[in-house]
């Protein structure tokens, strides 16, 4: 008479269980690949000579919050490092700072020789595009946000 399977029984089985013993050093690798992989936006420093002023208030916003225009002499100007010309800045300006909750800080940062024509354009499309808070950037400025860093 034959023994039936032999008598021998299997000591494990298999697992219907995902093993999540190295989830965390998954987990851990993807974080640190993110963050090595991770490119920060920083604005481009334009060539320009910071007009001079007496006093100058430090702004107190979130840099998310603070919108840097460009202004040249020649009468280019930059949001964002790209290039525009004077009437697309309202229908670009318009939107951001609705979509702020008219907490935008607009910041004008020009050329002390930029002519006043440009810089008074200027703050007619800001004003067609409903921004109340312009503050204008200046060499004082940039000499306590230099000390600060």
């Amino acid at each position: 008479m034959a023994i039936k399977g032999g008598g021998f029984s299997r000591k494990s089985s298999a697992s219907d269980k995902i093993p999540d013993s190295s989830l965390a050093d998954i987990a851990f690798l993807l974080l640190i690949f993110f963050m090595v992989t991770t490119v920060f936006r920083t604005d481009k420093e334009q060539d320009i000579i910071w007009p001079q002023a007496e006093a100058t208030e430090k702004i107190d916003e979130k840099r998310d919050d603070i919108l840097n225009i460009w202004l040249t002499q020649g009468g280019e100007v930059f949001i964002n490092d790209q290039p525009l010309t004077m009437n697309q800045v309202r229908p670009i300006v318009a939107p951001l700072y609705s979509a702020s909750d008219r907490r935008l800080v607009v910041s004008i940062r020009s050329d002390r020789d930029v002519p006043y024509r440009l810089v008074d354009e200027m703050q007619e499309q800001l004003k067609a595009a409903g921004v109340v808070r312009v503050v204008f950037a200046t060499e004082l400025e940039q000499r306590m946000t230099r000390a600060r860093r």
